[in-house]
């Protein structure tokens, strides 16, 4: 094209993904407006070293998606809500305006409770989600949201024993003789974990993978434990039953820096081998094989992922994971000892910048119950109004919250007055009675801290906004503005917000001065000494008698409560039983999709997902690769064609389904999550996917 030129610019992916990769993108700029051209990987993020995912190479194909929204949307009058609603362009002024006219109508009507934020940003950072949006919710007096959808038991339970203490770094599994990957599958979700683990291996350090799957780096590994969904507290506290019995126990590293031993080996004591095998569908030689190569590596480490949160017993579960590493005396030596979320090696911190205070009695719904809240659910809404107003944003929730038949029947509320920001037509704009258009991560600022690789970023804005898509702080800064909230001293542009978060967050002078010459900085620690800080020597746990504690009573009464509310007995360390029943036998998973991160870049994925089945399932039901099936339980049914065995396969007594699948991705239009629980888990409140418990036949 005559006059076009490139250039290229630095950025960082804030997508749900704990390694934060750093980038260059490359653009082209001519007489009708920028293009991204390339994404490619740069060298600013020592753990990412210039190697990023086909997802954010291809980023320029969202960016420029002819699914992309390009002005602010209304429902035609007489159209109904749900696929194949009808939209019709309006300006931004007349998009603030109805918005805010509709909030202003339903606090007036029903109290600001009636307002319900819908949100999940994993892919956002802290200028684009929980800032100038949590300041409007916080001012005009909306139901509280918790986010619980992921990382919420894992959170909990380590916060309840370790406090704001980073784990292991990632980088130190080279000089690892044992690596434990438990639920996790980095090839899909942190990536540059698997050339870390593989020159360990030709270091001669062993693997052991804990997966209902076959995955990739299962089958490359010494050990591989293909757990039943729902059992890794079982197993982890049969380990714990193990060392204790043999005198394995690192007295000296228990006496001096935890608390809670005892308790923990009560707790252990009924888990024989045979009875977790039993729970587990495990071979009880794997289970001694796991706790021996602990107990015989070192140094050792275990990286704990977010697969055993993802049920009713999954904080208990990681609680009983993140003890091993203090159980075996796993710290000490380079690459010993445990990794969880590393987030806190930068945390981030902006709640004088929401310059909103919080206001804890007003009613909280929790973001797994969504669709019980809009459908009028009076067990979930606390006695408050059903909510007459959702705005969604940051999260497609049509696709991807639990018991999404219920979500979807709420959102079909003419009743209910629904808003959807969004970057690409997806699902849930549908059900929207206004849409609007957002930016990507290119096209706005974003400040982000890794919670795999130890690095906080801040990323500016690599080109303008395409067409009128606007970034989040920009848009409710005017919602607050038009609805007469807003308040002197607010800042509301991107520059002022960052560098009044960046002045709250502690931050060490050459830190400061890292990232503004780089965008990205390590912690101050490894910036001062040339390596990376080692967990119970070179920084210990954020208690308050800096040890930890492995039966938080906080914890326990947490997990009891949480027991009750289904009439059963509960504590910390106590298992609720598999809820399979006679009529629906499998367990049903849903892993993340290598070429989506949850949802997102679903428009670019064509064709239909399989359901993952076992061969001795499938021959249990006549069922055969390619054929279609039927996937369901008391809540719903997804129609799909079976893959049996092969790559990826999951254990018997376990489907797999990939998760964040759109309507456009099964023949029926439904997703795993039409068929996934919506109660919560013991600690956290987090989602329970892997409860799901399924039936599989064929169709015609």
């Amino acid at each position: 094209m005559d006059g076009a030129h490139q250039l290229e610019r630095a950025s960082h992916c804030p997508l749900d993904c704990p390694d934060i990769c750093s980038l260059t993108v490359t653009l082209e700029q001519t007489t009708e407006g920028t293009r991204v051209t390339k994404v490619a990987g740069s060298e600013v993020n020592p753990f990412t070293k210039g190697v990023i995912c086909s997802k954010v190479r291809s980023f320029g194909d969202r960016v420029h998606s002819p699914e992309r929204l390009s002005t602010p949307l209304r429902r035609k009058a007489g159209s109904p809500k749900g696929p194949g609603a009808e939209f019709e362009p309006v300006t931004w002024p007349e998009a603030i305006q109805k918005i805010a006219a509709e909030m202003q109508r339903v606090r007036d009507d029903f109290g600001g409770e009636a307002i319900l934020p819908v949100s999940y940003g994993g892919s956002n950072g802290a200028l684009t989600e929980g800032l100038v949006d949590e300041r409007l919710w916080r001012r005009i007096g909306a139901s509280r949201l918790a986010r619980t959808l992921c990382a919420s038991s894992s959170g909990a339970a380590f916060m309840g024993l370790l406090g704001k203490m980073p784990g292991t770094d990632l980088r130190d599994y080279v000089h690892s003789k044992l690596i434990v990957i438990w639920g996790q599958n980095p090839k899909d979700s942190g990536m540059h974990l698997v050339p870390t683990i593989k020159e360990a291996q030709s270091r001669g350090a062993k693997l052991v993978v804990i997966d209902p799957r076959s995955t990739g780096l299962a089958r490359s590994a010494d050990l591989h434990l293909a757990i039943h969904p729902g059992t890794d507290l079982c197993l982890a506290l049969a380990v714990h039953r193990i060392f204790f019995q043999a005198g394995w126990q690192d007295d000296n590293f228990l006496a001096q820096y935890t608390t809670g031993v005892e308790q923990l080996r009560a707790a252990a004591d009924p888990w024989t081998v045979e009875r977790a095998a039993a729970e587990t569908r495990l071979a009880t030689a794997d289970i001694r094989r796991l706790a021996e190569l602990i107990h015989d590596s070192e140094p050792a480490v275990i990286r704990a992922g977010w697969g055993p949160e993802r049920s009713r017993n999954g904080g208990s579960a990681l609680a009983a994971i993140y003890s091993l590493a203090s159980v075996a005396g796993l710290y000490g030596p380079r690459g010993g000892g445990l990794t969880a979320s590393l987030g806190r090696a930068i945390p981030i911190s902006k709640e004088k910048t929401i310059r909103a205070p919080k206001v804890l009695d007003l009613r909280e719904v929790s973001l797994n119950q969504v669709g019980r809240a809009l459908c009028g659910d009076v067990s979930v809404l606390d006695g408050g109004p059903t909510p007459a107003l959702a705005f969604i944003y940051n999260c497609n929730a049509a696709s991807t919250l639990p018991n999404q038949n219920a979500v979807r029947a709420g959102l079909k509320r003419e009743d209910l007055f629904t808003v959807v920001f969004e970057q690409v037509m997806a699902d849930t704009n549908y059900y929207a009675d206004i849409i609007l258009p957002a930016t990507t991560f290119l096209e706005h600022d974003e400040i982000k801290s890794g919670y795999g690789a130890t690095f906080l970023t801040y990323a500016r804005a690599v080109m303008e906004p395409v067409a009128s898509a606007r970034p989040n702080c920009s848009v409710f800064a005017d919602l607050i503005d038009a609805l007469g909230l807003t308040e002197a001293g607010d800042c509301t542009s991107e520059v002022d917000l960052a560098k009044s978060i960046l002045d709250e967050t502690q931050l060490s002078s050459r830190q400061r001065e890292v990232l503004g010459e780089t965008g990205g900085t390590l912690p101050a620690f490894e910036l001062e000494s040339g390596r990376a800080s080692m967990p119970f020597v070179d920084h210990f746990p954020n208690t308050d008698d800096q040890k930890m504690h492995l039966f938080p009573a906080a914890l326990d009464a947490e997990a009891r409560a949480r027991a009750a509310e289904s009439g059963a007995k509960g504590g910390l360390y106590v298992y609720q039983p598999d809820p399979a029943t006679a009529a629906f036998p499998l367990a049903m998973i849903s892993p993340a999709m290598g070429r989506m991160t949850t949802s997102t870049f679903g428009e670019s994925f064509r064709g239909q997902a399989p359901l993952y089945m076992n061969d001795k399932d499938a021959e249990a039901r006549g069922i055969k690769d390619g054929d279609k099936v039927r996937v369901f339980n008391e809540q719903g049914e997804v129609h799909v064609r079976a893959q049996v065995g092969g790559r990826d396969c999951p254990a018997a007594g376990t489907v797999a389904l990939l998760k964040g699948l759109w309507e456009r991705h099964t023949e029926n239009g439904s997703s795993s999550n039409s068929l996934s629980p919506d109660h919560l888990s013991d600690l956290g409140g987090n989602a329970c996917f892997n409860d799901a418990r399924v039936e599989v036949s064929t169709r015609a």
